[in-house]
């Protein structure tokens, strides 16, 4: 995929697209960062609608019922593990803290995720010899 065909993002709740089996979506459970510390939960996964490959978790902390919850995207590369209860990435709470701000009409703007990749160290997936994260659930 070059640069032109990075393809657009898009929330899988947006889409008619489903997880392969119930097993496999990581959608609600906890997200811990790289000592343990809780960050939040996946509130949701954003595809690539060019591969259909998921990019970014949406990882939602606070509020209250879903109130006032801050957001953030997480890149699928910063992912080093994934059990039935949890998701682990290898970045600091310190770190996402300081995450670029969520904004939801911004997703569809590929120069947004690509200084997400920036701020979280990663080459973005549009770019050659890029590496794709070798999770079953990513497929």
């Amino acid at each position: 995929m070059d640069t032109q065909d990075a393809g657009t993002l898009v929330k899988l709740s947006e889409t008619d697209e489903t997880i392969g089996s119930r097993d496999e979506d990581i959608r609600n459970r906890d997200v811990k960062d790289r000592d343990g510390a809780d960050l939040g939960k996946i509130k949701d996964l954003l595809i690539d609608d060019a591969e259909g490959r998921v990019r970014f978790i949406e990882v939602a902390s606070g509020g209250f019922l879903g109130m006032g919850q801050d957001r953030t995207f997480v890149p699928v590369d910063a992912i080093t593990s994934i059990t039935e209860d949890e998701v682990r990435i290898d970045q600091t709470r310190e770190h996402i803290a300081g995450a670029p701000t969520y904004d939801p009409e911004l997703v569809r703007v590929r120069e947004t995720y690509g200084s997400i990749l920036g701020y979280y160290g990663y080459a973005p997936f549009w770019t050659p010899n890029y590496q794709y994260p070798n999770y079953p659930y990513y497929r």
